[in-house]
């Protein structure tokens, strides 16, 4: 088999952690296979090769449209790497920027794409993929001929991976004659307002989902979290609602918390909100549904009504 090239996301010039566990697993992946791993660095200044110590090739795409990001000139990027490495799986994180570009690449490369994996091997000359889909309720086992593209979901890979080093040689590849013609700019970052609130930090979260309801019976929550001396986090949903301000919000597009105690209540276990809590050391779920996927990821759990647990646990605390 070919190559396996990984797309690295980078935030403040750094590898993102989401990367650094995706380059761990391509690590494995390519040696179970007796293939190279290549790191893609697309930016406008060098990085740091402290964190792309399992690839073989730190293949680099430097050109000061590459950063700020914009899709447009990333897309280009990684289109040049593929065309340059000629690699038989591309990886990319199943996160905003992941997805911006997979779809795109694959359809210029003639690849197929497989989104919102949790499992990939490479089986003969085919690769064997398992897919979250409806929001993590049931797994798509997908076979997929080579080459292809895969966003893997960084979640489902562990916490903090170990690899042995690759050869951490580097190559340069030339930056793609869009660069220099860009139809999108960037005009200026939106900071979100920051409330104080740093849930990553709480010892205790007790997370809310769509399952409260509505933004008046959120007060339960409130007063079970204040009982328990812990902090309010939200899922997304609650958080697009109004329900709960950004800085709550547990999720791939939210924080990713490590807590000693996560209450759930009411939060159905969407991959995306898993992938910010799952190293959560203990977690307990309440839900009326038996099937829900947090279920999958609790340590304990509770098939009941969010509202008669929390009124019961807050009488029992404040006791």
């Amino acid at each position: 088999m070919g190559e396996v090239l990984v797309y690295v996301e980078l935030v403040d010039a750094q590898v993102s952690p989401g990367s650094q566990r995706l380059l761990a697993f391509a690590r494995q992946l390519a040696d179970s296979c007796n293939s190279s791993l290549t790191a893609l660095i697309a930016s406008a200044e060098r990085v740091e090769p402290g964190a792309l110590g399992p690839a073989d090739v730190c293949a680099e795409v430097r050109h000061p449209a590459l950063w700020p990001y914009v899709p447009e000139a990333h897309e280009a990027a990684l289109g040049a790497a593929v065309r340059a490495r000629a690699p038989d799986i591309v990886l990319v994180e199943n996160t905003t920027v992941g997805l911006d570009l997979a779809g795109a690449v694959a359809m210029a490369s003639d690849m197929p794409f497989v989104s919102y994996c949790v499992e990939l091997s490479v089986r003969s000359e085919d690769a064997h993929s398992k897919s979250e889909i409806y929001g993590g309720l049931l797994l798509a086992e997908v076979h997929t001929r080579l080459p292809a593209v895969f966003a893997m979901n960084s979640g489902a890979l562990p916490d903090e991976p170990t690899a042995h080093p690759g050869r951490g040689e580097w190559a340069a590849i030339a930056p793609p004659a869009q660069l220099d013609s860009l139809r999108m700019t960037f005009v200026e970052p939106i900071e979100a307002a920051d409330p104080g609130i740093d849930i990553t930090k709480a010892d205790r979260l007790v997370c809310v989902g769509r399952g409260v309801g509505s933004a008046k019976d959120m007060a339960v929550a409130e007063e079970l979290a204040a009982a328990l001396r812990a902090e309010l986090a939200a899922s997304r949903p609650v958080v697009d609602a109004g329900w709960a301000p950004r800085a709550r919000q547990v999720g791939k597009s939210g924080s990713r918390v490590k807590p000693r105690l996560y209450l759930a209540l009411g939060v159905s276990g969407a991959p995306e909100h898993v992938e910010g809590m799952r190293a959560s050391e203990l977690i307990v779920a309440v839900n009326t549904d038996p099937n829900a996927p947090i279920f999958n990821v609790a340590h304990f759990g509770a098939v009941a009504d969010l509202f008669d647990v929390a009124e019961e646990l807050s009488k029992l605390v404040g006791d």
